[in-house]
This record gives structure tokens, C-alpha cells and sequence, in this order.
């Protein structure tokens, strides 16, 4: 049997015991009750450290989806270079300019990759292909404002490159315009009278005497002179146009037929696609005639040993004219446009042919503007030449009949006809 300690003392030595025990257990139930608060009050906080850091990581991710859709799209090409000057990435622009993907560009530096197109990072305009751009270089700053490379910017200025052709091109031809009509007037007058005197010449002499030959010749040589003068004068001359709806595939046909001269010189396989969306078109058809017979013949003659020769009509974005257009395109697979040339196809005299005299596409050049038009040309050379003709297409409402172009008065009808038989039929040395 336990005895119990009957020792007063002691019984208040076990009393004090189970106090300070009671004590010490309602301290620590207070501590467990404080750190499983604590512990749940840092899980909601973390739960929404967690939510606040998804929300970042996701705007994070939202922002970089749109920067790159920015960059993307943006039509100057970007290469990002570090500091060790390795390209690290590049838009399509950029891949589209160098002929590369960003695979092929990465991790080799800039000054490879220009050389290799014949490049260099300048303001001055370069062509790479069909385009003009300019090439400039701009620091690359951190957070902290401190250098992590450069950006090469490749911007496009194919568009303000030929603005400033054309700009350059109509001062060369006000500047010779004036000359070039004085002259021609003043050597058409004695033209004919060594015309005139030529013929008389011949008529006096014997059919069969050697000098009656001779007077043929002078005859024929300034027959071909005052040919050229009136091409000059052709050029030179304001171009009136009586424009209207004309079916688009007899036009054509027409155009094809009166450049036969020169397309059966050589084998051409002839391609004419017509889109059903073109019908008509509206011009003065002598004239585009005359245009289209330039470029076909210029485009045979760019074939000496045979190819393709493509002509197409199509319906053009608003953006290129600012309005509803067409794009009639001669296209061939000849001997291509030497780039040095490019920027003088269209002014008088210029040509690279024995026998030419530089003032067909000259007068395509001006009846073109005359239609309001514009004239693309992208050549690569031993590949072939694609001329471009975009005309405006007003919808078609209401009488389809001839309409007359501001500042066209009725009598100058017969005269556009009669410029544009003259110069449908001119001798092939016209056509450059």
C-alpha cells in the first residue's frame, strides 16, 4: 500500500510544483496558439505572394508575346547584337533584307553578315535586291543605364529613294525640255528642205544612174531623222487623254499584234493572264497601247536566243495609288538590268542599244503619268525584267461611255488619236 506524505511542507513543495507545471503548459498552449496563427497568417501571405508572382510572371509573358509581335511587325529589320558584338536575335524584316533565318544569323557577328551582302552600317542608301535602305547602329542600355550592346537598325527608304529619283529626273527634264524643243524645231526646217531637194534630185535623174541611189539614200536617212524629231517632239508635248472603259483582253491582244514585228524574230513563248476581277480598263487605249508595245518589244529584245514572255492584269491594293487601281505587268526571262542603269531608264537619249535612240520609255514614262499611273520595274540580272504599269480603276457606274480628263477640251480627241497612231507605228529604233 503507497503512503502519502502527510508533511505539510512537502505537500506544499508538490503543490508548488503542479503550479509552475500549469502554469508552464497554459504558456505553452498560448505560444502553440500564437505560432499556428502566425503560421497561418504567413501561408495567406504567401498564397498571395504566390498569386501577386503568377500575375507578374503572366504579365511578364503577355508583354514579351507583345514585344516580339511588335518587332515582328515592324518593317525596319532589327539585329540585336551583345557586347562581344555576336548578333543574339533578329526580326523578319531583318531576315528578309539578309536572305537569312535567325537560326543562320545567330552567334555570327555583324560585320560577317554585311560583308557577305556587300554592306556596311552607313546612312548612305544601299540596295540589297529590289530595295534601298540605310543601315545605322544605336546603343543598347540595361535597366541601369549601363551598355549591353548595340541594335542595327535596317530601314527601308525604297519608297523615299524613288520619290527623290523622280524629283531628281523631272529637274533633269525641265532643264532639257526647253533645249531640246528649240533644237529639234530649228533642225525640222532645213530637214525639209533637204527633203524636198532630195526628191527633186531624184525625180531629174535616170532610174538606173548611181546617183539616183544616192538621193534615195539621202532621203531615207532624213526621213529617219525627222522620225526622231517627232519622237522628241512627242516626248516634249503636253499629253492630252480622252480616257474610258475599254475591254481589257482585246486591248491586249491588239498590243500583242502590233509589236508581231519584233516577236517573231525570235522564239518567245507568249503567256497572257487576265484576271476575271479586270475586265475593263480605263485609259485612252492608243496610248496604252503604245506602252505596251514598248515594253513587249523591250522585253524580246532582252531575249536574243528565245524565253517567256508574260503578261498579266490584276487588281492592285488601295495603298499603292491611294485609290482603286490595276497592275498590268511584262514580264520576261531575259538578260536582266544592269543596277547602275536603274536609276536613267526613263530619261530621253539614255540607252544601252546600238541601234536605239532612248525615247521609248521615255514616252511611257510620260504617258503614264499622264494616267495618273506609276511604273514599277525589278529586274535581276541573267534572271529577267518585270515592268509594272498601276492605273488607276474608278468603279464602274453608270454610262461607261468617253469621258473627258480635266482640262481636256474636244478638240484635243483627234489630236491624242493621231499621236497615237504615229507612235504605235514608229520604226523599231524607237523603242529603248
Amino acid at each position: 500500500m503507497t503512503s502519502i506524505t502527510t508533511n505539510p511542507e512537502e505537500r506544499a513543495l508538490l503543490q508548488a510544483a503542479f503550479r509552475s507545471f500549469d502554469e508552464a503548459a497554459h504558456t505553452l498552449q498560448q505560444s502553440y496558439s500564437a505560432l499556428t496563427a502566425r503560421v497561418e497568417e504567413m501561408d495567406a501571405e504567401l498564397a498571395q505572394s504566390n498569386d501577386a508572382l503568377r500575375r507578374q510572371l503572366a504579365d511578364n509573358e503577355a508583354m514579351r508575346v507583345r514585344l516580339d509581335g511588335i518587332l515582328e511587325s515592324l518593317s525596319t529589320g532589327v539585329v540585336v547584337v551583345d557586347e562581344s558584338g555576336i548578333i543574339t536575335r533578329s526580326n523578319r524584316a531583318a531576315e528578309r533584307l539578309l536572305g537569312a533565318g535567325d537560326v543562320g544569323l545567330r552567334s555570327r557577328s555583324v560585320p560577317e553578315v554585311l560583308e557577305r551582302r556587300g554592306l556596311t552600317v552607313s546612312d548612305r542608301p544601299q540596295r540589297i535586291g529590289q530595295s534601298v535602305v540605310s543601315i545605322s547602329q544605336v546603343p543598347l542600355r540595361n535597366a541601369s543605364g549601363g551598355d549591353s550592346g548595340h541594335l542595327v537598325l535596317f530601314q527601308d527608304i525604297t519608297q523615299v529613294y524613288q520619290l527623290e529619283e523622280q524629283l531628281q529626273r523631272k529637274d533633269r527634264l525641265a532643264a532639257m525640255g526647253e533645249l531640246i524643243g528649240r533644237i529639234a524645231h530649228e533642225i525640222r526646217n532645213p530637214l525639209g528642205s533637204v527633203e524636198l531637194f532630195a526628191s527633186l534630185l531624184q525625180r531629174d535623174l535616170e532610174e538606173h544612174q548611181p546617183t539616183q541611189r544616192y538621193a534615195q539614200q539621202i532621203s531615207q536617212a532624213v526621213q529617219l531623222m525627222d522620225g526622231l524629231l517627232a519622237n522628241l517632239l512627242l516626248y516634249m508635248r503636253p499629253v492630252h487623254l480622252t480616257r474610258a472603259w475599254h475591254e481589257a483582253e482585246p486591248l491586249l491582244n491588239d498590243s500583242i499584234e502590233l509589236a508581231a514585228h519584233a516577236i517573231t524574230k525570235v522564239p518567245v513563248e507568249i503567256r497572257v493572264d487576265i484576271s476575271q476581277e479586270v475586265p475593263l480598263i480605263w485609259c485612252h487605249d492608243g496610248q496604252l497601247k503604245q506602252v505596251i508595245v514598248n515594253l513587249v518589244v523591250n522585253a524580246v529584245q532582252a531575249m536574243p536566243n528565245g524565253g517567256e514572255l508574260a503578261i498579266s492584269l490584276c487588281r492592285e491594293p488601295l495603298q499603292t495609288l491611294g485609290r482603286s487601281a490595276v497592275r498590268l505587268t511584262v514580264r520576261d526571262s531575259g538578260v536582266g538590268i544592269d543596277p547602275a542603269h536603274r536609276s536613267r531608264l526613263f530619261d530621253p537619249f539614255f540607252t544601252t542599244k546600238d541601234e536605239g535612240t532612248g525615247l521609248g520609255l521615255a514616252i511611257v514614262h510620260s504617258i503614264v503619268e499622264a494616267h495618273h499611273g506609276r511604273i514599277d520595274v525589278e529586274s535581276t540580272v541573267g534572271q529577267g525584267t518585270a515592268c509594272s504599269i498601276i492605273l488607276p480603276h474608278p468603279s464602274v457606274t453608270g454610262d461607261a461611255g468617253p469621258t473627258f480628263s480635266p482640262g481636256c477640251e474636244a478638240d484635243d480627241i483627234g489630236d491624242a488619236e493621231r499621236t497615237a497612231r504615229e507612235v504605235v507605228f514608229m520604226e523599231d529604233s524607237s523603242y529603248d
